[in-house]
């Protein structure tokens, strides 16, 4: 028992009490500011009608905040312990000063993140992203963090720190090469509004075709259509050309281009009974009013050389039947009325005469554009034969049995239709 009160006038068990106070005192700083920070911190933030203290709580600002303080309570107490080496004393508070450094760009990163995603959900940044800017400043303030810290522990000055690195410049210029590229390339992006959240892309040599979901200082995601992830490299949007689908979503309208590849043998002039049936249609009405009249007067004019029926203009199937397709059109209510609708004779070729129609839906949505254009056709293929056209196809494995059975019976002698029914009785 005697010698409990002799040890404790030992200078080493001073250092020892000294040392256990000085971390209980931490601990029990840190054990405050934990509760007050998320008892009493978090009911005020609930209280309160403003978004942005939400935002600095969800990303953990305060709780970064709060790990400072155990920190600071070591740095300066640490001078308080007796019977410590000064070096000692001095690597501690060096160490305590290097997570207090820490600490604090943390939370200033978290501060950061929430200013993001408080500007995200603004209109303007939807449009305009500035994730990659902001992971850009994070990525100075860490290296800027790291010489503090580096130098706060070896207690070297950062002017040294900073002259070694500017020998390693040759490196640091190749492994940041990704990060300079993709700043360039985000700053392009954003002050001439390239690409924004939500756009539909196209580029076939990044495999990817559908909606830019995120935008970072390093990579672009797009999620495609079948609903796997596309990563490019933002210096790559830059370098390389992609297709933005923005100003269609834009306009309003998206585009129909496709062709009816028409048979050329269908082609013909109209008579008087064929004029007559296609009277019926409510939208020909006009048309063969009009082109009457037309070739009446031009028939006129040519005198004696307009009996020849060589000489005449007639209408034609094929002229009547892009009429009847233009004023379908005109008249289709899903068809934007303020933009180009036409239709059009193409060159022909071995697939016949393609009709192509040109015009753009009152809708963007896909599914709907999809039904329209489906319907459009729809209608107009099951029309052909009103107008004595036929769709041009290549022949099928039917269509040689049938021309074959057809020129066997065209071949075959007269008796020889008998012969089947003698072998079979």
């Amino acid at each position: 028992m005697d010698s409990l009160p002799q040890l404790l006038h030992e200078p080493w068990m001073h250092t020892l009490i000294g040392t256990l106070l000085l971390l209980l005192v931490a601990w029990l700083a840190g054990v405050v500011t934990h509760f007050v920070v998320f008892r009493v911190v978090r009911g005020m933030v609930r209280r309160t009608t403003w978004r942005w203290d939400d935002e600095l709580f969800r990303f953990g600002v305060f709780r970064w905040l709060a790990r400072i303080v155990p920190t600071v309570v070591v740095q300066f107490g640490v001078a308080l312990v007796p019977g410590l080496p000064d070096l000692t004393r001095q690597l501690v508070s060096n160490i305590a000063l290097g997570l207090m450094v820490f600490f604090l760009v943390m939370a200033i990163s978290a501060a950061l993140s929430a200013m993001e995603a408080m500007y995200r959900a603004t209109p303007t940044g939807a449009q305009r992203p500035i994730k990659g800017l902001m992971q850009l400043v994070k990525l100075v303030l860490f290296i800027v963090a790291a010489l503090v810290i580096i130098g706060a522990v070896t207690d070297k000055r950062i002017g040294l720190l900073l002259s070694g690195l500017g020998a390693m410049s040759a490196v640091l210029i190749l492994v940041f090469k990704d990060t300079i590229l993709g700043f360039v390339a985000g700053i392009q992006l954003s002050s001439n509004d390239m690409l924004r959240v939500g756009d539909w892309i196209t580029m076939p040599g990044a495999g990817a075709d559908g909606d830019v979901i995120d935008i970072t200082l390093y990579t672009v995601k797009v999620r495609n259509f079948d609903r796997t992830i596309v990563t490019i490299p933002t210096w790559k949007l830059i370098s390389e050309s992609y297709q933005n689908w923005r100003g269609m979503s834009e306009s309003g309208g998206r585009r129909i281009k496709r062709a009816l590849l028409l048979d050329a043998s269908t082609a013909h002039f109209l008579d008087a009974d064929e004029i007559e049936r296609l009277g019926r249609f409510r939208l020909l009405r006009e048309y063969l009013g009009t082109k009457h009249t037309e070739l009446l007067d031009w028939n006129r004019s040519l005198g004696e050389a307009g009996e020849q029926m060589v000489n005449r203009r007639r209408l034609t199937n094929l002229g009547t039947f892009r009429a009847y397709v233009s004023a379908y059109l005109h008249e289709h209510p899903r068809i934007h009325r303020e933009m180009t609708c036409m239709v059009r004779q193409l060159p022909s070729d071995a697939q016949g005469i393609p009709l192509e129609l040109y015009c753009f839906t009152a809708t963007t949505v896909w599914a709907e554009y999809e039904t329209i254009q489906s319907d459009i056709f729809d209608h107009l293929i099951a029309l052909l034969p009103e107008f004595g056209l036929a769709l041009f196809q290549q022949p099928s494995g039917r269509d040689v049995r049938a021309g074959l059975a057809g020129l066997e019976r065209a071949v075959a002698p007269a008796g020889d239709d008998a012969a089947p029914a003698r072998k079979g009785e």
